[in-house]
């Protein structure tokens, strides 16, 4: 793969093969944002195309391997936009408001409360990351990008089986921190 190899113009060629599925996933991580997101569709696959154009240090493996990392550049776009939500209301919420809980199987959250949702998400997400990386990565590539458990199983390199295993309990594990974080 040209990519692996470090060819500088394969990222270039790359972009519009694989340019409808970038936008799958960024519509489904768009979907349960609030109608009228200032970020379309089209900016934040512009947007991370961006950030995969910098990376330096990923040893490129597989397309598997790409689409979750451009998940993960696309969750990065989207709780940065979340923090900067958060930051332009903070002047009218009071210190110490609460994180909302938020759902891993159905996102249902009223557009006001749906920036810290997401933000209270993305900090247990990173706790996770700390207690066992790999079901960090299950989450992203299920909830972020809308994988498949095929799909995760491929981007991740293991078994359907461990991939809903390690769903169910990364879900249950999230569950519990945001329902303390939330307490």
């Amino acid at each position: 793969m040209a990519l692996r190899e470090r060819d500088p113009g394969a990222l270039e060629r790359l972009l519009p093969l694989v340019y409808d599925q970038l936008r799958r996933v960024a519509h489904h991580q768009l979907g349960a944002e609030p109608t009228g997101h200032t970020l379309s569709t089209t900016a934040l696959v512009h947007e991370a195309y961006l950030k995969l154009v910098d990376q330096t240090r990923v040893q490129w493996q597989d397309r598997a391997h790409f689409f979750a990392i451009a998940s993960r550049a696309m969750r990065r776009i989207l709780i940065d936009y979340a923090r900067r939500h958060r930051a332009a209301r903070r002047g009218g919420l009071p210190d110490g408001t609460p994180p909302v809980p938020i759902s891993l199987d159905e996102v249902d959250i009223p557009v006001a409360e749906r920036a810290e949702a997401l933000l209270a998400l993305d900090e247990a997400l990173e706790r996770l990351e700390r207690f066992d990386a790999r079901l960090a990565q299950v989450v992203e590539c299920r909830f972020f990008a809308g994988l498949t458990e095929a799909e995760t199983a491929a981007a991740l390199e293991v078994s359907q089986r461990t991939v809903a295993r390690e769903w169910a309990v990364a879900r249950g594990w999230l569950y519990q921190e945001l329902r303390h974080d939330a307490g």
